[in-house]
């Protein structure tokens, strides 16, 4: 059964916030804290990675109205309730304890949520995709330009 759910990693975050050409759903867009933060992070700290680097490329004017952009996440794009999310986390850490506080979020969350998880190409290339397969979470790769 399709859900009509999508929880988006922080490098599709960027590229939705900045204008890069990506397809994502119109509606039903979530994140996670972590990857939300890594976003934040990204775009004032800035540099040439892959989550920054895309602010580089923008001018100065377009540069600080996707940091105001980022810094308050449109209504349109959810984040899960802490209140429920943590219990699902430690359950998920339990089952998986060789995974890193990021992904644990990230697959408790698309759980909690029955939400299809999209992974940027490189985000799809760690430990997160196999996990997912096993909890039985939807995922794809979404790439980017």
């Amino acid at each position: 059964m399709p859900t009509s759910r999508s929880l988006i990693d922080d490098r599709l975050l960027v590229a939705r916030l900045v204008g890069e050409k990506v397809r994502l759903p119109r509606a039903g867009l979530t994140t996670t804290s972590y990857w939300y933060y890594r976003a934040c992070r990204a775009a004032i700290v800035g540099g040439a990675g892959q989550l920054s680097g895309p602010f580089a490329f923008l001018e100065a004017r377009e540069q600080a109205a996707a940091i105001r952009t980022m810094l308050s996440l449109p209504e349109d794009i959810a984040l899960p309730d802490p209140r429920e999310l943590v219990p699902a986390m430690v359950a998920m850490h339990q089952r998986n304890p060789q995974l890193n506080v990021m992904s644990v979020e990230a697959a408790a969350a698309a759980g909690l949520l029955g939400a299809r998880v999209l992974l940027s190409t490189r985000a799809a290339e760690g430990i997160l995709p196999t996990i997912l397969d096993e909890e039985r979470i939807a995922w794809r790769v979404v790439t980017i330009g």
